[in-house]
């Protein structure tokens, strides 16, 4: 029974087997190095094969892995997380909620049976309440404030009973709004990403006529490019995005850049008003002798590239990957590297455990996933012949308030390091700015009249998609109200 078992593995890797004494056995090992052809000549890689290659894993195992990190609740399951409410006065969870749903009010519609209500509750004050839904970071917000956590230890679930109820409404296709009567007056939204579609969507709510641009040849933004693919499945993104066009009076041009194609001032002559939600679209270089070699990159366009692929099997990663910085971005890439087969990932962060702007829920869900946390190193060189072999990093510490160097040295095996450190504004496009932003007063009024800005490129957020969402809704208010007259 065991020769017609190891017979087909040695024709596979095409190796000789004719001598060979077999012995009873009940595991296979197979050489760390060896790399597998295939009959029809498609090479496999795996786990320890080394150098950055595609195909460490086979299709069923990354599918697998790369599922929703959280299950959708079952109508059961939802009655029961939402009985869990206390339906507060004066709920923490609200307040709480950089976009103020009504929290509260929105459990209670589901413990009633009406998802549907509580999903128009939801996305009347948060039009992406369906990605929120998926990737805010609930752990630090509304769960955290949730009196059940402090009681208890355990919040209600609003991330994913919020989910619960807007999956009901989306998956209809019903959009529970209409346009108010037309206005006349057009605006340009330059960018498609949450900020952007959040203020175009209440802008064409109250009858204006909306123009987005956006550099992208998809609309979504971050949401579409720029998180986890474990954490948005199933082209969640393009299709939250055609549901909340559905309103009508929103068109979406592509290949439009601020810069060279597109410029204020001509934006500023041809539209009533201009909103700028254009993210930050630079990529900080590690400013270190090897940033240059082969296998160094940066997290963004690596998440990208996933986010955009259609077949797994053909991105490449290498065995032992490094990711530069403590941002989510620096986790998605991170969990990501690993899911694909990765043999060693490790974060290599400049300052402590608490200083990472990743949530600590993320923080655990990288180790969860086998990826090492290294706290208090900074990059100093990037070794190899050409392409990267190995990082070196310095120890660090802080002294009276300032982060310097200790001046110890360790060396970590890479040969694949990602720069997810802060990231830039790619075009200021001649406005005042407030440090490496837009600088804005109120709902987002930039230096320059009849402009307004929000979302990651403006000064004042925390970089959230949720925060976006709530700047564009508050800019389009803005908008409106200056238009018709009332500012």
């Amino acid at each position: 029974m065991f020769i017609p078992l190891i017979m087909p593995l040695f024709r596979m890797a095409q190796l000789p087997y004719h001598g060979l004494k077999i012995l009873p056995f009940d595991k296979i090992f197979i050489c760390a190095n060896m790399q597998i052809r295939l009959t029809d000549g498609v090479d496999m890689n795996n786990t320890f094969t080394p150098g950055v290659v595609p195909a460490r894993l086979g299709t069923d195992e990354l599918q697998e892995n790369f599922t929703d990190l959280h299950a959708p609740l079952s109508g059961h399951e939802a009655a029961v997380a939402a009985d869990r409410c206390y339906f507060c006065h004066d709920a923490p969870c609200v307040t709480a909620c950089p976009t103020d749903i009504d929290i509260p009010l929105f459990i209670r519609q589901i413990s009633t049976g009406t998802p549907e209500a509580a999903a128009t509750t939801i996305f009347d004050m948060n039009i992406l309440g369906g990605m929120c839904a998926r990737v805010c970071p609930t752990e630090d917000l509304c769960e955290q404030a949730c009196v059940r956590e402090l009681a208890e230890g355990k919040p209600v679930e609003i991330g994913r009973l919020q989910r619960f109820a807007t999956d009901k409404l989306m998956n209809k296709g019903v959009m529970p709004f209409t346009r108010a009567q037309a206005t006349g007056k057009k605006v340009a939204v330059v960018g498609a990403g949450p900020a952007g579609l959040s203020c175009a969507h209440r802008l064409a709510m109250l009858g204006h006529d909306v123009t987005v641009y956006d550099a992208m040849p998809k609309a979504g933004g971050l949401n579409e490019y720029g998180i986890a693919a474990y954490k948005t499945t199933d082209d969640f993104a393009a299709r939250e995005v055609d549901w909340l066009c559905s309103i009508g009076g929103i068109e979406i041009k592509h290949g439009f850049a601020l810069g060279d194609e597109l410029k204020i001032d001509d934006l500023v002559g041809c539209f009533a008003a201009v909103f700028l939600a254009v993210g930050l679209g630079g990529v900080n270089a590690l400013g270190i002798a090897g940033d240059d070699k082969d296998g160094v990159a940066d997290a963004v366009s690596f998440i990208q590239e996933l986010r955009q692929a259609s077949d797994l099997t053909t991105l490449p990663v290498g065995r032992n990957v490094v990711v530069i910085g403590g941002g989510m971005t620096a986790v998605d890439a991170a969990v990501q590297s690993k899911l694909l087969g990765a043999d060693t990932v490790t974060i290599a962060y400049r300052r402590g455990r608490d200083a990472m702007s990743a949530s600590r829920y993320e923080q655990d869900l990288a180790a969860s996933h086998g990826v090492k946390l290294l706290f208090n190193v900074q990059p100093k060189a990037i070794h190899g012949n050409g392409a990267v072999a190995e990082i070196e990093l310095e120890y660090t510490a802080t002294e009276n308030g300032k982060l310097t160097g200790t001046g110890e040295m360790i060396r970590v095996p890479a040969d694949q390091v990602f720069r997810a450190i802060e990231q830039t504004l790619a075009t200021e496009a001649g406005l005042k700015l407030d440090g490496r932003k837009l600088a804005i007063t109120g709902a987002g009024r930039t230096s320059l009249a009849g402009v307004w800005a929000g979302g990651d490129c403006a000064a004042g957020g925390d970089d959230l998609t949720v925060t976006a969402v709530a700047e564009g809704r508050d800019a389009a208010m803005d908008i409106h109200a200056t238009l018709m007259g009332s500012n």
